[in-house]
């Protein structure tokens, strides 16, 4: 198990890290839209604790956090997002595509539910090479009602392949509530295929990470797929600048629910020191930013490279 504090490290990487996006996206200096995933810190973060660097994962629209959570570093996903040729993916992904395999982050998706056959397809490399790795999928509520995500669990269970399924459960699908979306739960799908299921407070990081460990070990136990609920809230709009006229009340409720509050308030009890980790993130994201802001913009004729054989 990750201890407490480094749990919190890696949240507040997370959070800065899109705090600063945001404020570069409103500055004008990234194109095209970010979807930040403040206030869901807990599940990227608690999940990706309890794999191994070999392990690989498949995200949503929505995955910074999951690609920083996985070891992507701030400086190349803030050179990533902003087009510049130092990023991962040589500035070709952005946001909506951000992926860096070298620490298993097989990319966001623009799709709904697009990441969860890649997730399953990589599990079922891991087990035809029998490395001993996981896979893992983030998805919102919104995607339970996707096809590709009930035929994917469908093939996980009969191939009993090491994949983990993480609903990341925020309550919305995009600009609609999940309620008027998707009539059952994800315990009752999971129950369908005979998924061993759980779920825990999205916003508790160690409930996620405990939950997350267990599971891991039956998926490296040969003992098939498993499926994660984490509950939670997503603070912002379904893109940055959304005004979100479509729920009132998100304000009031966010601090009372805020995975890095929680967690504060915890390592304070434990009287642990706290300011030097701040101060160690936030200058790893300064740093981070400058270099980003420093970066190499793309040739124009980049562009076909890589198109054609």
């Amino acid at each position: 198990m990750v201890p407490l504090i480094d749990l919190y490290e890696r949240m507040l990487r997370v959070r800065e890290c899109e705090m600063r996006l945001a404020q570069r996206f409103n500055d004008g200096k990234i194109p095209g839209f970010i979807h930040l995933s403040i206030g869901q810190e807990a599940v990227a973060v608690g999940v990706a604790a309890a794999l191994r660097p070999t392990d690989t994962i498949a995200s949503t629209h929505r995955g910074h956090g999951h690609g920083i959570a996985k070891g992507m570093t701030p400086e190349g996903l803030f050179h990533e997002i902003g087009g510049n040729v130092e990023g991962p993916c040589r500035g070709r992904g952005g946001s909506l595509h951000v992926a860096d395999f070298s620490v298993g982050m097989l990319g966001a998706n623009g799709i709904v539910g697009g990441g969860i056959p890649i997730a399953v397809g990589s599990a079922l490399a891991h087990a035809r090479l029998g490395n001993g790795n996981v896979a893992g999928v983030f998805f919102g509520d919104g995607a339970l009602a996707e096809g590709v995500l009930h035929e994917s669990l469908n093939l996980a269970a009969l191939k009993r392949l090491p994949v983990l399924f993480v609903c990341e459960n925020n309550g919305w699908s995009e600009f609609s509530p999940t309620s008027s979306q998707y009539v059952g739960t994800f315990e009752k799908l999971a129950a369908t295929f005979g998924i061993e299921f759980r779920r825990v407070d999205g916003n508790d990081v160690e409930a996620v990470h405990a939950a997350a460990v267990d599971l891991v070990d039956r998926l490296r136990g040969g003992q098939g797929p498993a499926a994660l609920e984490c509950v939670t809230l997503r603070v912002k709009g379904h893109y940055e600048g959304d005004p979100q006229a479509y729920r009132k009340g998100v304000a009031d409720r966010e601090g009372a629910i805020d995975p890095l509050v929680a967690a504060r308030t915890r390592l304070h009890a434990m009287d642990v020191d706290i300011a030097s980790v701040e101060a160690r993130v936030k200058a790893q994201v300064d740093a981070a930013a400058a270099a980003a802001e420093a970066g190499t913009a793309p040739a124009f004729d980049e562009a076909v490279k890589g198109v054609y054989a």
